[in-house]
């Protein structure tokens, strides 16, 4: 568990965060630690089975990768169903869409496996998409409790829930829209190991103190790659897309 600087310079009125999250029986959790996928977690609608469905975005570097976390969370005994929302062109056929693969997916799933009526009934709204990678959900939340209490209010869900909870980030909202350490949970897994060697080496420096060559040398893969990479992560944190 992580403790909360909720008073540190700068976190002021009305806060927004990013909790990283563990618990028991959650199918997304479980594929993605059980596969080379994550998955971005958008909208939930309620089903008349007393069920709800979920609309999530698979990612990965290879279409085989998002083939295996389909298959495995069609076995998961946690899901009712899952379903593909558009189905794979010829030409994703054993091609790897670098840093890019994606499947939209329909899962229909319990909701008493999900932490979002938890969140919300200790003070945390639902702010962004939900990044679920190797085993750990990242939710964005704004905290409409206040700072005092917070820490408590994190150690009861962890107890409520038999969650393991982290606290990753911590802002004012004022402070946190622009942030960049916030746009980057819209980065898979490569593309921020890609973004933050760039950043580590000073590529954005000027004059530059490394090149793309080196960088994709250190990263053992091509050029071309590390620049497919870093140009969609570049996207992502200007806002291009979500």
């Amino acid at each position: 568990m992580s403790k909360v600087d909720a008073g540190r310079e700068g976190v002021v009125g009305t806060t927004r965060l990013t909790l990283k999250v563990w618990h028991p029986d959650c199918w997304t959790l479980e594929v993605t630690d059980e596969t080379d996928a994550g998955v971005i977690a958008h909208t939930v609608y309620n089903t008349p089975a007393d069920t709800v469905k979920g609309h999530f975005t698979v990612y990965a570097d290879r279409v085989d990768q998002i083939d295996e976390f389909i298959e495995t969370a069609r076995d998961s005994r946690l899901t009712d169903s899952v379903s593909e929302l558009s189905a794979r062109h010829e030409f994703d056929k054993d091609v790897s869409n670098v840093g890019n693969t994606t499947r939209e997916i329909i899962v229909e799933y319990d909701p008493e496996n999900s932490m979002t009526d938890s969140l919300l009934a200790y003070g945390f709204v639902h702010d962004a998409p939900v990044r679920v990678d190797s085993g750990w959900e990242y939710w964005p939340l704004i905290d409409t409790g206040g700072r005092d209490g917070l820490q408590e209010r994190i150690d009861s869900l962890e107890q409520e829930k038999d969650a393991e909870i982290v606290v990753t980030k911590v802002a004012s909202v004022s402070d946190a829209k622009n942030h960049v350490a916030h746009q980057q949970d819209k980065l898979s897994n490569r593309q921020r190991e890609v973004f933050e060697l760039a950043c580590e080496k000073n590529y954005y420096a000027w004059p530059r103190e490394t090149t793309t060559r080196e960088l994709a040398e250190e990263l053992d893969i091509s050029k071309t790659t590390l620049l497919e990479h870093l140009r969609k992560a570049e996207a992502k944190l200007l806002n291009q897309y979500e």
